[in-house]
């Protein structure tokens, strides 16, 4: 999805653009496309005459290329970007002498519309005494995050034995052609007393669920809050949610976006908002919004806003709400919502948990708006949606409210304009027929 960030314009939001993985770039197979981009070390340094802390890049791989001056402006702010979105928390640090690693992402939206996934693992390195913290920041153009966790999980092992161990593994990654998906490529590499060792890297079968795991989201809500916090999501409100982890906001965030398929999420994604974006809280325009729980105080204007406190325990998890969520969904949808969602298996992997769930939310969409395409009309050499015929046809009375007010979304209606500019239905016109 779209973070848009201050130096970017904004997708899915994390940007306008959407869920399934990024474009490769022109000229390039999607199974030529690189794993990664660069590679940074983001650490921590006190400021001159502080006690602050900021956070500078110390290595990155490969080193940049000779560009011309608007290409090296671009990799300066997305590099700017990159290390801001690591250390989100801003310039309170201490020392520390235990640190649970966590991994998040975080999505740059370039001025031409592009993204580029940003993947952070932060972790103590290893030594004695107290220390700060560091950051290992993959940036690619691929949307993967179960595939570079597992990455990290390698880049962590061999940080443990040596810093140097790291870069002959990320030079044969970055040398692997990325797998389309349902497909694997598997990688050698060396390390000092285990020998050589062979990698598996697994891309899920569907490519727009490859960046998203519905366990957490799961975890920190039941199904009827989720159900709520879907409502407000398709009919773009501006939601908020709060927690202490990171990662959680990273993958509840991205896994909120994740329900709207086939639509994208069109307006400003932020999944962990840096100390010093705090004031895009109080945009007035629809966001998708992870701030950590500690800036909370912060946010002093809760009109027409929601706010979902993720953390464990919390005594409510609405800290704020517009008050009609639960009856923006038809009951019926919701029943037959409820009832699909009940049928998961507590163990279920991730892969059944994402299909599970993702097939009960598009079948919301399916019974609401899924006879879109037969009042998409050709006329002369384009075609046309034509809304008041769409709306008589709405086949349960019931559904008419709520089916006025998604129409009224960006999401919908930039789908709409896709499906006019194709000569034929695309592949999600048969998706919505399913």
């Amino acid at each position: 999805m779209y973070e848009r960030s201050f130096l970017f314009s904004n997708r899915s939001s994390s940007d306008p653009g959407m869920y399934p993985a990024a474009e490769p770039p022109a000229g390039r197979s999607h199974t030529g496309q690189l794993f990664f981009e660069y590679l940074l070390v983001v650490s921590l340094r006190k400021k001159r005459n502080k006690e602050d802390y900021e956070p500078h890049i110390t290595y990155q791989f490969p080193k940049r290329e000779v560009m011309g001056r608007l290409q090296r402006e671009e990799e300066e702010k997305c590099m700017k970007a990159a290390h801001l979105f690591c250390f989100p928390e801003g310039i309170n640090w201490a020392p520390l002498t235990e640190y649970k690693s966590e991994t998040f992402s975080f999505v740059l939206t370039e001025v031409d519309g592009s993204r580029r996934n940003g993947y952070c693992r932060r972790l103590l390195p290893a030594g004695r005494g107290a220390r700060v913290p560091e950051a290992y920041c993959i940036i690619s153009r691929a949307a993967c995050f179960g595939l570079f966790s597992k990455i990290f999980d390698e880049v962590e092992k061999r940080r443990q034995i040596s810093k140097a161990m790291i870069y002959p593994f990320m030079q044969s990654l970055r040398e692997a052609p990325l797998p389309s998906p349902g497909n694997t490529v598997s990688i050698s590499s060396f390390i000092p007393d285990a020998g050589t060792e062979i990698i598996s890297l697994t891309r899920p079968a569907e490519s727009w669920l490859e960046h998203v795991d519905f366990h957490t989201l799961f975890r920190c809500l039941n199904d009827e809050e989720v159900l709520m916090v879907f409502a407000a999501t398709v009919t773009e409100r501006r939601i908020i949610f709060i927690s202490e982890e990171l990662s959680t906001l990273s993958q509840v965030l991205h896994a909120v976006a994740a329900l709207l398929y086939p639509f994208v999420w069109q307006h400003t994604f932020i999944s962990i908002v840096p100390t010093v974006l705090i004031d895009v809280c109080a945009a007035p325009t629809p966001f998708l919004l992870g701030v950590q729980k500690n800036l909370l105080e912060q946010l002093t204007d809760h009109s027409d806003l929601m706010i979902v406190d993720l953390s464990p325990g919390a005594e409510t998890k609405f800290i704020t709400r517009m008050g009609d969520e639960e009856s923006l969904l038809p009951a019926k949808l919701k029943e037959e919502l409820l009832s699909r969602l009940s049928a998961r298996k507590h163990h279920a992997s991730t892969e059944e948990l994402n299909r599970l769930v993702s097939e009960a939310f598009l079948s919301v969409f399916v019974q609401s708006v899924g006879h879109f395409s037969q009042h998409v009309r050709r006329s002369a050499s384009s075609r046309r949606f034509h809304k008041k015929s769409f709306l008589k046809a709405v086949e349960h009375r019931s559904h008419l409210n709520f089916v006025k007010l998604f129409i009224q979304t960006q999401m919908f209606d930039l789908f709409i304009q896709e499906e006019e500019a194709q000569p034929n239905p695309n592949e999600l016109h048969y998706i919505l027929q399913s």
